[in-house]
């Protein structure tokens, strides 16, 4: 009797639970999008730039030669006089001093000064 007085009600009503349905536990895609999409953000902006500054950095390292000036992780500047595969020979200003460091702690290339 309630149906028939509000007939108008009953494909509100079928639409409604086809939606509650899909909502609740009709597709476990829907659920797991935003955990998804996170973490394509994440690894857009987190991983992808310290794998590419990583990457730069090995082939840094692959190329160096002698006579580079380069600078090491504790702040050494000096210049390439040998190298081995896992060590590096550096001649320090100002007494010429000769010190064997790891080639993973040379940082970065430095300039070459010009005076």
């Amino acid at each position: 009797m309630i149906l028939q007085a509000f007939s108008w009600a009953k494909p509100a009503a079928t639409v409604a639970a086809f939606l509650l349905l899909q909502a609740t536990g009709g597709s476990g895609l829907v659920m797991f999008l935003p955990l998804i999409l996170i973490f394509g953000v994440f690894y857009v902006l987190l991983i992808l730039p310290q794998q590419r500054k990583q990457r730069k950095w090995q082939d840094m390292l692959n190329a160096l030669k002698t006579g580079d000036r380069v600078v090491t992780s504790g702040g050494i500047r000096g210049i390439i006089i040998a190298l081995r595969d896992d060590f590096v020979h550096l001649r320090v200003a100002p007494d010429n001093l000769k010190i064997e460091v790891a080639r993973s702690a040379i940082v970065s290339l430095s300039a070459e000064d010009k005076s």
